[in-house]
């Protein structure tokens, strides 16, 4: 494979991991197969950018009349809430001869506004899909994913998601098991799957203000396998049923059965990455009772059935 020149394009305000988590994923690579990829970072001007965090980033280059890269990447960060109408511009202008056209966390607001996702689905940040969608109507944002793939270009979620898409890129690139011994590398442990939930079933629902719900929202996580009906968890909580789920659902933003159906998928998941249990006994541990019942949660929410899941995202072994 030729060498590919992946750029990554910095601005005032960017998010300084935008940056490093993907770039050192590249940088990775090359200790698997020397010479795959040239990294390149640029700015407008070619000066000094401050990241949001109060880094000094200093680029190899300007963003020049034309553009000489395989992939250009464009992190996210607080100066994508005003960007500079001079990076827009040359993004309208330069992006779309990239061969791979790469956004990371709200970089996709920056992709959006030069024209570049129109007809397109994409993702972002879970804090500015709203603002991505009403701003950008012609966008098909999808809020739940981690990252997004289209044709050439690629959107990923909030921050660490970035790492993820990286990780993708290189195993289109250079193959599953190079992806995953950097994976290891960086104590990823594992590439997630682009249509993972940006959130895990504890993190997507609030926390429930009264302690009660506090304690049934904990029993839920750690009894999967028990039965969660909604009578079983209002009795916990000393509460008629009709109560409890109106007031779980005030309280956390999720019904108990969305709640429940989200953190027994997430205990299996878990469960397929870390264990060599099979999938029957998975599916009884994580409260499905049978691998159909488990094979259809997973082919629903995931779109790939447990031992495909397996198969696919297994931790690295050992280089």
């Amino acid at each position: 494979m030729a060498q590919r020149t992946v750029l990554f394009v910095l601005f005032d305000g960017v998010l300084s991991l935008d940056v490093s988590g993907p770039l050192e994923v590249f940088a990775g690579a090359e200790t698997y197969r020397p010479g795959t990829y040239r990294i390149r970072t640029a700015s407008l001007n070619g000066g000094p950018v401050r990241t949001s965090g109060g880094l000094t980033l200093v680029p190899d280059q300007a963003l020049g009349d034309r553009l000489d890269a395989h992939t250009l990447v464009v992190p996210g960060g607080h100066g994508t809430r005003d960007p500079d109408p001079a990076l827009t511009d040359w993004l309208r202008s330069h992006a779309r001869t990239a061969e791979r056209l790469v956004s990371v966390c709200t970089g996709s607001l920056l992709l959006a506004a030069a024209g570049l996702l129109d007809g397109r689905r994409a993702t972002t940040h879970w804090a500015y899909c709203g603002k991505l969608a009403r701003d950008h109507p012609e966008v098909a944002v999808e809020p739940d994913p981690i990252y997004v793939r289209d044709g050439q270009v690629s959107t990923s979620a909030g921050v660490t998601s970035g790492i993820d898409l990286a990780l993708a890129l290189v195993e289109e690139d250079l193959g599953r098991d190079i992806a995953l011994g950097i994976a290891r590398h960086l104590v990823v442990f594992l590439r997630r799957p682009g249509n993972q939930a940006q959130f895990s079933a504890q993190l997507a629902a609030q926390t429930a203000r009264r302690e009660p719900l506090r304690e049934v929202q904990r029993w839920i996580a750690e009894h999967p396998e028990a039965d969660l009906s909604v009578e079983a968890l209002a009795a916990r909580a000393s509460l008629s049923p009709r109560h409890f789920a109106r007031a779980f659902q005030d309280e956390t933003g999720t019904t108990p059965g969305r709640y429940v159906d989200r953190v027994r998928l997430e205990h299996a998941r878990r469960l397929l990455e870390d264990t060599t249990d099979g999938v029957e006994e998975i599916s009884r541990a994580g409260g499905y009772g049978t691998p159909e019942a488990m094979r259809r949660a997973f082919v629903r929410t995931l779109g790939v059935s447990p031992a495909e899941y397996r198969r696919r995202f297994r931790p690295a072994s050992t280089p």
